[in-house]
């Protein structure tokens, strides 16, 4: 199975996300689960989340009925007769009903570090950013509630954001960074009991980072390799297919843009 003509991130696979999402919460986790002391354990979570991605609503109406009246008043070519449901009279009042909005509820993945012992103490937990933890609304306030709620109890927190698309959450605006560290996706950790965060910047155009991963302060960090992760993710998702003759969404930037395009060149001439 091919890998992906990028050396880092395919900003293709954005558009795939959900898929995407799952795939590197399962894969992660089965990297760190070896690695770690043999009193803790990586699990997979889940959370439910109110917003779908796009923000689309579904209005739930009641069933209605649905009548075709034939031209020839039910005769077939053949002049046959068939058997036709009757409209009604056009004079029939039809009732009106009434458009209810709904949230779509999704569940989105994360991996817990737990101890365990019989408390069950979380001590770590890795988070893929989706399109929900970065959108203006409900679930981007429910989740750095979230976050404020981990760093009072002393829990280590690994943001990854591999999306281009929404905004950067605090304190990571563009404004505050300098130019340097300006880059489409990131890591921030939030190692329990200190005030500073560490910030990965990482580009489109280079390989992802092996990141560490804190865990109690008298254990060593484990290694997270994120390019061995995405390429696992592409290779069994079976991502060869992408159409990489079309745009990426959301748009790359202008210079990104060109130089994906020489990337893709090869690509585009096998196919």
């Amino acid at each position: 199975m091919n890998r992906s003509p990028f050396p880092g991130m395919d900003p293709y696979l954005e558009a795939s996300w959900g898929d995407i999402h799952h795939r590197l919460i399962t894969y992660s986790c089965d990297l760190i689960q070896p690695q770690l002391p043999d009193d803790l354990r990586a699990r997979v979570e889940e959370r439910v989340s109110v917003g779908s991605p796009d923000e689309r609503r579904l209005h739930l109406i009641p069933d209605v009925r649905v009548v075709e009246k034939s031209p020839r008043s039910g005769r077939g070519r053949n002049g046959g007769g068939v058997a036709v449901a009757e409209p009604r009279s056009q004079t029939t009042k039809l009732a009106k009903p009434l458009l209810l909005e709904y949230d779509e509820p999704t569940t989105e993945g994360f991996i817990e570090i737990r101890d365990k012992g019989s408390d069950r103490r979380v001590v770590t937990v890795i988070e893929f950013l989706s399109e929900t933890n970065k959108r203006p609304g409900k679930d981007r306030r429910k989740y750095l509630q979230k976050r404020k709620e981990l760093r009072r109890g002393g829990v280590n927190l690994v943001e990854i954001d591999l999306l281009r698309s929404g905004r950067r959450l605090p304190p990571l605006s563009r404004n505050g960074l300098p130019p340097s560290h300006q880059t489409p996706y990131c890591v921030l950790t939030m190692r329990a009991g200190q005030r500073p965060l560490e910030y990965f910047p990482i580009s489109l155009r280079e390989a992802l980072p092996t990141i560490p991963i804190p865990l109690r302060k008298t254990d060593e960090d484990v290694a997270l390799d994120l390019q061995a992760v995405l390429q696992q993710a592409y290779i069994n998702g079976r991502y060869d297919d992408l159409d990489y003759s079309k745009p990426a969404i959301p748009p790359m930037e202008t210079e990104d843009a060109a130089w994906a395009g020489k990337m893709l060149r090869p690509t585009l001439k096998r196919r």
